[in-house]
């Protein structure tokens, strides 16, 4: 980070949410005078230090009558609009970045390269779709259309895109590095945002009150958690809920906490309108006494969700890992996560967390008995998750190997997982 502060260097951070993924990287830049830093983005909430953000709207969504494979291309293109119209206002203010790293997909990226030629055009890659073999058809419940898998091609479009014009890119994990083409695999580096474990830590003995939503579960002795953006397939939450009918059957004293909005944040909603969260409260006969759903928590509080865990359940098709996840482990949480690839990458069996089958409702309710029926056994589980995400995810050694990157220095390709 060599520079004069009285001409800093420019950065332009493109994401349509803030901070998102950008969150320590730019908070890190903006520390240093050498670096004068902002942060276009769609999402008024939200300030950093030292970071200038500025607001961009796309001008409409894509026409309905549009043909549906390329209307996912059309709102890129949109977005792209509106992000090069913020970079003419930028311009005019005498700002033009020698950097720009933005978030690929949605399309603030796109055209860049028009009103800012000589930057370093910089993107994040969080996924590449595929119709088979990953997330699209995993449930064999809900087959693939030709129709869907001709759309989901196409999806890729503003993603080849920036695969093409971008300088470099980066992606969280080895996972997700695999579902890009082999001829990009040398452009794209694999480094994860990082898990701040100094704030993300465990705490022993401790019990759930949450004040502002009411909730007081200090005499609960046995607590499974659940956390998620929303509430959908995507991420299990069909099976979890499944799984809490037959934990409530078996143990009586045993409360079940819910962390996320009643909503779809990945995949489709249900075509009568209803949400998930309705449709199994419907279907199950479940003791909502023993079944809190806390909606969208600060970090704070969700931090105590997770330090009283006594067994934190995750679910994921083959799709982007969730950073919940890590940061479960981190704080000790005892994980009962689904055997599917991104899960696979960190956790081994038995060592540093429990495996099951994503579609078997009886099994991770089994496996739930057998955490809380034997918690002492789990001690070292739990101290091997932690040790995990210090040893492969912790924020104090990623950031600098990031910030390396970002600033265009060599960094070796590492192998992410499971900690010795």
């Amino acid at each position: 980070m060599k520079s004069d502060s009285t001409n800093p260097r420019r950065i332009l951070f493109l994401h349509p949410n803030f901070p998102a993924q950008f969150r320590h990287l730019a908070t890190a830049l903006a520390k240093n005078s050498n670096y004068q830093v902002v942060f276009g983005t769609n999402r008024q909430e939200g300030a950093i230090p030292g970071v200038l953000k500025v607001m961009y709207q796309p001008s409409r969504q894509a026409n309905p009558s549009t043909h549906h494979y390329v209307r996912n291309l059309e709102n890129a293109v949109v977005t792209g609009q509106a992000v090069y119209r913020m970079g003419e206002q930028l311009k005019a203010q005498g700002f033009v970045p020698d950097i720009i790293y933005g978030h690929s997909g949605w399309g603030p990226t796109l055209f860049m390269r028009e009103i800012f030629p000589k930057a370093k055009l910089l993107c994040f890659f969080e996924w590449f779709y595929h119709a088979h073999g990953t997330d699209a058809d995993f449930d064999p419940s809900d087959p693939l259309t030709v129709d869907d898998q001709c759309r989901i091609r196409v999806k890729n479009a503003p993603i080849l895109l920036d695969l093409q014009n971008c300088d470099r890119g980066l992606t969280p994990t080895n996972w997700q590095h695999q579902q890009f083409p082999v001829e990009y695999h040398s452009k794209i580096a694999v480094c994860h945002d990082g898990i701040d474990t100094k704030f993300f830590q465990p705490q022993p003995g401790a019990k759930l009150v949450l004040p502002r939503i009411n909730l007081d579960l200090s005499q609960v002795e046995e607590l499974v958690t659940y956390v998620g953006r929303g509430m959908e397939p995507y991420r299990g939450f069909p099976q979890f809920m499944e799984a809490v009918a037959l934990i409530q059957q078996r143990r009586t004293k045993t409360h079940v906490v819910v962390v996320g909005e009643d909503r779809v944040a990945y995949g489709k909603t249900l075509p009568d309108g209803k949400t998930y969260k309705q449709l199994m409260l419907e279907k199950l006969d479940l003791d909502l006494s023993r079944l809190h759903f806390t909606g969208r928590l600060s970090y704070d509080e969700y931090l105590q969700v997770l330090q009283a865990s006594c067994a934190h359940i995750y679910l994921t098709r083959p799709f982007v890992l969730s950073w919940s996840m890590l940061e479960a482990m981190a704080a000790g949480c005892l994980l009962i996560a689904s055997h599917t690839p991104p899960v696979l990458e960190v956790i081994k069996d038995g060592k540093n967390g429990i495996l099951v089958d994503f579609f078997s409702p009886l099994e991770i309710a089994q496996k739930v008995d057998e955490a809380l029926d034997n918690s002492g056994d789990m001690i070292s589980i739990r101290a091997k998750a932690r040790k995990t995400i210090i040893q492969n995810y912790d924020l104090e050694t990623l950031l600098p190997r990031h910030l390396d990157w970002f600033l265009g220095k060599k960094i070796a390709f590492k192998s992410h997982g499971f900690a010795s």
